[in-house]
């Protein structure tokens, strides 16, 4: 009850202060905040979800914008998200622009229908408030859940902070209904679900500039005027080349991301970080720092920030944040990796049994004169301080997984 009232009282004053600044463009917003409001902005035709820790302050504020008359997208109440997965593939088979969001556990409750999903070729967008899984229990941050949807055939972009999961939640709908693939996006669970900090949400007007209405053409959704079938039976005759034409469209769809992020920045340059360090900014990759240093770290999510602080008096070593996991850009990341000396992959996930995930597919582009560090950092929430970066950074423990506590 005390904390409900305190969140109360946070979220009364948070208004507050935004009514009185209301000559600057951005309001101070708490991550979860910001994501109901350009979801309710981009004004997808049904949200369904089932709340779940650290998630659950998205879709109570789509419930809430409902309540107050703010909105009218319909709003179905799920009793798991097996169950709310299911309801957006159904409406999104109808011919329905829908959202739904998730964590952890629940993710893997809705894997069977995310595989469906993607299969049936069907634009859902989901945000994945990451979060690490059971057992032992964990309510904190980390990227396991993300990582056990890398194979399903959704589009994965991950977030660094506020602005760039809004940003990244217009841009999957523009991408996925354009080229008719799922999209999840991945926000780091409290560290952007529950932090509060300067954010603009583009206003409805600003968003259908550069996102139209969904309007999926006959035959790409059910329609008893013209009959079809998504997700029919296949035959071993059939079915291999159906999933090459899924990934070969996956593999296509960066230079869509690329083209569309453009796109994006001119639209709503506003939205985007003007940091001069920043060297290349595309919607697949951001590398921040010198493009000469010889060391460059490798990390994607909000511990990205984190580097930045580390290294932004470092003139030798720089940052390759990547944005878009699925899919993979090799290309990218290979042609800002060569000529370095040392790469250092900061992974907040892990493959039991095998090592880091995110660094067995960047080794696969490297060739053997390039020294790799593979800290496995942050699990279970645990912190990931700059004073630790800085000592990754100095360490002598290449070409093998570390776990690194503190």
């Amino acid at each position: 009850m005390y904390r409900y009232e305190f969140r109360r009282k946070i979220v009364y004053l948070k208004k507050l202060f935004n009514k009185i600044d209301n000559f600057m463009s951005k309001q101070i917003l708490e991550g979860s905040h910001a994501i109901a409001q350009v979801i309710r902005n981009i004004k997808p035709g049904v949200v369904s979800a089932y709340p779940i820790t650290p998630q659950t302050h998205i879709v109570e504020d789509l419930a809430e914008f409902i309540a107050n008359g703010e909105a009218n997208y319909e709003y179905i109440k799920a009793e798991s998200e097996f169950a709310a997965a299911s309801i957006v593939e159904g409406a999104q088979a109808a011919g329905c622009r829908t959202y739904t969001a998730t964590s952890s556990q629940g993710l893997l409750l809705m894997l069977e229908v995310i595989y469906n999903i993607a299969g049936m070729r069907l634009p859902v967008v989901m945000t994945l408030a990451n979060r690490g899984v059971s057992a032992p229990i964990t309510i904190w941050n980390d990227h396991q859940d993300a990582m056990s949807a890398r194979d399903t055939g959704w589009i994965m972009l991950f977030a660094e902070n506020h602005q760039e999961a809004v940003n990244q939640h217009i841009l999957a709908y523009k991408v996925g209904e354009k080229l008719r693939l799922p999209v999840i996006v991945n926000i780091d669970g409290f560290l952007i679900t529950h932090s509060y900090e300067g954010v603009l949400v583009p206003e409805i007007k600003d968003i259908k500039k550069y996102l139209p209405n969904y309007n999926p053409k006959s035959g790409e959704y059910l329609d008893p005027e013209n009959p079809v079938t998504l997700g029919a039976f296949a035959s071993p005759e059939f079915y291999l080349e159906i999933r090459e034409s899924l990934h070969k469209d996956l593999v296509l769809s960066q230079g869509e991301i690329l083209n569309e992020y453009e796109e994006f920045k001119k639209v709503f340059a506003e939205c985007i970080d003007k940091d001069k360090k920043i060297e290349v900014d595309n919607g697949l990759i951001e590398y921040y720092g010198n493009m000469d240093a010889e060391k460059l770290l490798i990390c994607m999510g909000s511990v990205a920030g984190t580097v930045k602080e580390t290294i932004k008096d470092m003139n030798n070593v720089a940052l390759l944040k990547i944005r878009a996991f699925r899919p993979f850009p090799k290309e990218e990341i290979l042609k800002n990796i060569e000529g370095k000396k040392e790469v250092i992959i900061l992974e907040k996930a892990i493959s039991l049994g095998f090592g880091g995930i995110l660094a067995s597919e960047i080794k696969s582009l490297i060739n053997f004169s390039t020294k790799v560090k593979n800290p496995i950092i942050g699990l279970g929430g645990r912190d990931v301080t700059c004073k630790m970066i800085k000592e990754i950074i100095d360490c002598d423990c290449f070409d093998k997984e570390i776990f690194v506590a503190k």
